[in-house]
């Protein structure tokens, strides 16, 4: 067994061979329920998701979520938009670990240091010129690894070119809402 940066290179390689021979195996639904607590705080419970069509029950998460006390919450939690950040963090790192070690790069320290502008003009609708969400997202990556320059130059276009986040952020993803009235009197 080849393991490097703690990742099984050689399971990884089987599994990329497995969706390639059979893509409905990579085909993945997650899901989250988020409920409102008091005031602006809120929990977010993660528990299941689909792969290929069947349920998978693994682990219950919770995420907690509130705001700065200068926009009204008690910060007993990240706000929504730090939680973005964080998961634009949590992916580039999954991506930076699978790919080295695909490649055989070894990580010693590998972190993220990640920053976004908001102006909440654009979420109160104070001005239609604001947009509501980040103007600006700067992700910087501090890596020691025994690789070349070119080598990270590699690594990163990779994981730039794969990341599930950042497609989600750079590119629009459809998204559908529904507003359903619940009433506990009828």
């Amino acid at each position: 067994m080849s393991v490097n940066n703690g990742v099984d290179v050689e399971q990884l390689g089987q599994a990329v061979e497995a969706i390639t021979e059979e893509p409905a195996i990579g085909r993945f639904q997650f899901r989250a329920e988020t409920e409102w607590t008091e005031g602006l705080q809120c929990v977010t419970t993660i528990d299941d998701f689909d792969q290929a069509g069947d349920r998978i029950h693994t682990q219950e998460f919770t995420i907690e979520g509130d705001e700065p006390e200068q926009i009204l919450g008690k910060r007993t939690a990240p706000n929504a938009v730090e939680l973005l950040l964080a998961a634009l963090g949590s992916c580039l790192s999954v991506g930076y670990v699978a790919n080295a070690a695909a490649m055989g790069i070894e990580l010693d320290d590998l972190r993220f240091e990640l920053e976004g502008d908001v102006d909440l003009r654009g979420f109160l609708g104070i001005s239609e010129d604001v947009r509501a969400g980040y103007k600006s997202v700067t992700c910087t990556t501090y890596i020691d690894a025994d690789a070349s320059a070119e080598e990270l130059a590699e690594l990163r276009d990779r994981v730039e070119a794969t990341s599930p986040l950042m497609d989600s952020i750079v590119n629009a993803v459809p998204l559908e809402t529904a507003v359903v009235a619940v009433r506990g009197d009828e």
